[in-house]
C-alpha cells in the first residue's frame, strides 16, 4: 500500500489522477457533424472544475463552509453588491428574497397578504410564485416584443395603494427597462427586486453610471442550474446592498433564526447568553432563537467548490454568449419578413441566456410546425417558459378572483405562448453548430 508523506502530497495525487480521468473519459474535443445532438445550453466544464470539487470532497465538510465563503464573496464583488448568500436553487433564491420583505422589521415597508406586486404573466412560475404563496397580489402587466420585457407605459396604471414592490427577470439575459423602473419604485417607495437568474454578465447603463443586473434592485437573485451562465449543479444566489435585508436574508435561509453566527462558529458577538427574546427565559441561548418562519436552503461546500472554479471562465463565457448571439442575429437577419428577431433593451449590454424568436403570421409555419422540425434534426428548443403563466392549471383554483389582478390586455404575452421559441447560445456552441441551426430555420420556412 502507498505511503503518503503527507496529506497535502496525497491531495495533489489524487488531483492528478482526476485530471488524467478528465481529459481520458470527459473532455469534449469531438468535431461537430451535422446530425449530432445541438442542446439550447448546458454545463461546459473542464478539469479545473472537477478539482476543485475535489478538493472540497477530500475537505469532507459537506455543508456550508470555505468554498461557499470564497464564492460568496466573489459574486457579490462581480455583480457590484456589499452582500450575496448562497441557496439550493435560483427558484430558492426567489423565495428568499421575497420572504425577507415580508419581515415585521420593515415596518410600513413589510409585505402583508393582500399587498400588491407588480410583475409580468410571460416569466417562469418560480418569479411568480412566492407572492401568491405569501398571501401578496400579483398585477400582471404586458410585456414588449421584441424585448420581451415588462411595458412600463403600463406601470402607473397599475400602481394602487396597496402596490408594495415590483418583482421582474431580465427576460432570457436581456434587462427590463431599469431605468423607467427604478424611476417608477423610487417615485412610490417600492422594493424592487431584480430575478436576475438569466442574466449575470448583463449591465444596464442610466445617466453615465454602469452597473451589472442585479445591483440596480433593493434585492435580486441569480441561479446556477447547469444551463445558466456558471454553474454550480443546482444552486442560486440572493444578493443586496441594504444591511437590514442581509440579515433577513440569513435568517429565511438558515431556519428563521435571529443568530447569524456562521455554522460551526459559535458566539462571535459575545452575547449568545445574555439576550432577552419573546417570550424565552432570560439568557436563552441566541442560536436556538428564531425571529422568523424560515426555512434551510443552504449549500454543500462542493457545489460551491465549482462555483469559485466556473467564476475563473465567467468572463469567457459571457463574451461568447454575446458572440454567438451576434452570429445567430445575423445568420437568421435575412428571414426577417417571417421571424421577429429578438432586441436589445436601450442602454443594457446583454449578456444572453437564449435567442428568442417569435413567429410571423405570415411565416408559412406555425412555431409548432417549426420546433418540431428543428427537434426532428437534433436542435434542442425551448418555449419562453410559462408562455403566460395565468393560463396554466396553477391558476385554476383562484381563477377570476381577487387572488391577482391583470392590467390591460395580455396580447403580447399570449402571442409569445402561441408564437415564440427560442434557441441556445450557450459558449458550448461552436460556428458550426450556429451555421447549422441557421440553415434548418431556413430550409424549414423555405
Amino acid at each position: 500500500m502507498h505511503k503518503w508523506s503527507s496529506e497535502a502530497e496525497a491531495r495533489e495525487q489524487i488531483k492528478s489522477l482526476v485530471a488524467e480521468y478528465y481529459h481520458e473519459f470527459k473532455e469534449d474535443n469531438a468535431q461537430f457533424r451535422e446530425g449530432d445532438r445541438i442542446n439550447y445550453s448546458g454545463r461546459v466544464y473542464d478539469e479545473k472544475d472537477m478539482l476543485a470539487l475535489t478538493d472540497a470532497t477530500l475537505d469532507f465538510w459537506l455543508t456550508t463552509g470555505r468554498f461557499s465563503d470564497e464564492f460568496e464573496e466573489r459574486i457579490a464583488e462581480v455583480v457590484g453588491v456589499r452582500y450575496a448568500h448562497l441557496v439550493n436553487s435560483g427558484s430558492s433564491a426567489n423565495l428568499i428574497a421575497f420572504a425577507a420583505l415580508t419581515a415585521p422589521e420593515l415596518g410600513d415597508r413589510r409585505i402583508n397578504k393582500g399587498d400588491e406586486v407588480i410583475t409580468v404573466a410571460a416569466a417562469f412560475p418560480t418569479t411568480v410564485d412566492p407572492i401568491i404563496q405569501y398571501g401578496a397580489v400579483p398585477v400582471f402587466i404586458d410585456v414588449t416584443i421584441p424585448q420581451y420585457n415588462i411595458d412600463c407605459s403600463r406601470l402607473e396604471e397599475a400602481y394602487s395603494d396597496r402596490t408594495k414592490a415590483v418583482f421582474l427577470a431580465h427576460t432570457l439575459g436581456n434587462p427590463f427597462d431599469l431605468k423607467k423602473v427604478r424611476q417608477f419604485c423610487d417615485k412610490h417607495g417600492l422594493w424592487l427586486i431584480e430575478d436576475n437568474c438569466d442574466a449575470l454578465g448583463s449591465s444596464y447603463t442610466i445617466d453615465n453610471d454602469t452597473r451589472m443586473t442585479g445591483a440596480w434592485g433593493d434585492i435580486s437573485t441569480c441561479s446556477f442550474y447547469p444551463p445558466h451562465h456558471i454553474t454550480l449543479g443546482e444552486g442560486g444566489c440572493v444578493l443586496t446592498d441594504n444591511p437590514t435585508l442581509n440579515k433577513l436574508i440569513l435568517s429565511y435561509r438558515d431556519w428563521g433564526r435571529d443568530c447569524i453566527c456562521p455554522s460551526g462558529r459559535d458566539n462571535l458577538c459575545g452575547h449568545r447568553f445574555d439576550g432577552q427574546f419573546g417570550q424565552l427565559p432570560q439568557g436563552y441561548d441566541h442560536k436556538y432563537v428564531y425571529s422568523h418562519f424560515g426555512y434551510n436552503l443552504k449549500v454543500t461546500d462542493m457545489q460551491a467548490a465549482v462555483g469559485c472554479s466556473q467564476l475563473d471562465k465567467f468572463p469567457e463565457f459571457v463574451k461568447k454568449r454575446k458572440y454567438n448571439w451576434k452570429r445567430l442575429h445575423a445568420g437568421l437577419s435575412p428571414l426577417q419578413d417571417k421571424l421577429i428577431l429578438p432586441e436589445p433593451v436601450e442602454g443594457s449590454d446583454p449578456s444572453w441566456f437564449g435567442f428568442l424568436i417569435t413567429v410571423k403570421d405570415n411565416a408559412g409555419k406555425s412555431r409548432n410546425e417549426i420546433t418540431r422540425f428543428l427537434e426532428s434534426h437534433n436542435i434542442q428548443t425551448r418555449l419562453l417558459f410559462s408562455g403566460n403563466i395565468i393560463r396554466h392549471p396553477c391558476f385554476d383554483p383562484i381563477r377570476d378572483s381577487d387572488a391577482y389582478r391583470v392590467v390591460g390586455s395580455l396580447e403580447n404575452t399570449d402571442r409569445i405562448m402561441e408564437k415564440s421559441f427560442w434557441i441556445g447560445v450557450y459558449p458550448g456552441m461552436t460556428d458550426e453548430k450556429i451555421d447549422y441551426m441557421v440553415r434548418m430555420i431556413k430550409d424549414v420556412l423555405t
